[in-house]
């Protein structure tokens, strides 16, 4: 058990608990103060108060902050592509086919399971510092805090929606121009290993515009408001652009018409959906300063692009 004590600074006369807590304990995110507040482990002079309820100044503050979660995930020496590490966070290079978090039929070779070979002391983290996810089978740029300072940080950016997180999508289907979908997700209604657009679903925003066209797909760039799950493979399909590869939302495979035999080849053997984290900016947690991350395509993705390129450049000269 660890137990904190302060005393109300005077300046903070008149606020209100809740709001108090995010000032003298700034290591915590505002709704895990929330949370221990209403679950009794926070202390006034002795007295369990509301967090609505103000103070006075020069009461002793009483915060048990026990970890509520401890990872007991097995260490494993799984190879990571760290882009940049330091003190504060670590920034890798997911492959496609690596799962992020240990589950039913996928307990082991996990992600997290190698952030704890590489930095044992994250098992003392929420979710060992990962702060955000990606699909198993989608590649590029991941963020993982390795303190409680940084964990708070980046998981009020991302309330905040002051993280830049920008991906590289193929979609089928031949785009005119970039937008914006605005629309809300939650489970499906008769699968509830999918999402979809529903009216009583969570607020979910998608731009996305042009990078590359052909003749029956589009590359395009999407940068993500909020971070649903499976939140662009969604709103993709649901304008009617579902990703290459997405089997789960964009129904069964068909081969396009007037390919050559090597992109047919391509399409066949790629399985997984064509979605890349391609950029990632944030606050730094502990400088404040901006920075930024990109990582390029990977090799399939980039193969099947240089495919569809050829594929055209011969039909254009047939």
């Amino acid at each position: 058990m660890t137990i904190l004590t302060t005393q109300v600074p005077e300046h903070l006369a008149g606020m209100r608990l809740d709001q108090c807590l995010a000032e003298v304990f700034p290591d915590y995110s505002r709704s895990k103060l929330q949370t221990w507040i209403k679950a009794g482990r926070v202390t006034v002079n002795g007295a369990q108060l509301r967090g609505r309820d103000k103070l006075d100044g020069g009461e002793i503050i009483a915060l048990d902050a026990e970890a509520d979660v401890v990872i007991e995930d097995a260490a494993e020496d799984i190879p990571l592509d760290i882009i940049h590490e330091d003190d504060s966070l670590i920034i890798i290079n997911k492959p496609a086919g690596l799962v992020v978090h240990p589950a039913v039929g996928n307990w082991h070779g996990t992600l997290v399971n190698a952030l704890l070979a590489h930095a044992p002391h994250l098992n003392t983290l929420p979710r060992a510092g990962i702060v955000h996810r990606l699909d198993k089978d989608t590649s590029g740029l991941l963020m993982i805090a390795k303190t409680q300072q940084a964990h708070t940080s980046l998981v009020e950016q991302l309330q905040e929606r002051s993280i830049e997180r920008e991906y590289l999508a193929l979609v089928k289907g031949w785009m005119t121009a970039g937008g914006t979908v605005d629309e809300p997700i939650g489970r499906h209604p008769v699968d509830r290993k999918r999402n979809a657009v529903r009216r009583d679903g969570k607020e979910a925003v998608t731009h996305y515009r042009l990078e590359r066209r052909f003749k029956r797909h589009t590359l395009i760039r999407v940068q993500l408001e909020t971070g649903r799950t499976h939140q662009i493979r969604v709103h993709m399909t649901h304008i009617g652009y579902p990703l290459v590869g997405d089997l789960t939302y964009g129904g069964r495979f068909q081969m396009p018409a007037d390919c050559n035999p090597e992109l047919a080849a391509a399409f066949r053997s790629f399985r997984r959906q064509a979605l890349h984290a391609a950029r990632l900016g944030l606050e730094h947690p502990e400088t404040g300063d901006y920075h930024e991350w990109q990582q390029p395509m990977p090799d399939d993705m980039q193969h099947l692009i240089a495919l569809l390129a050829a594929n055209e450049h011969e039909l254009d000269h047939t």
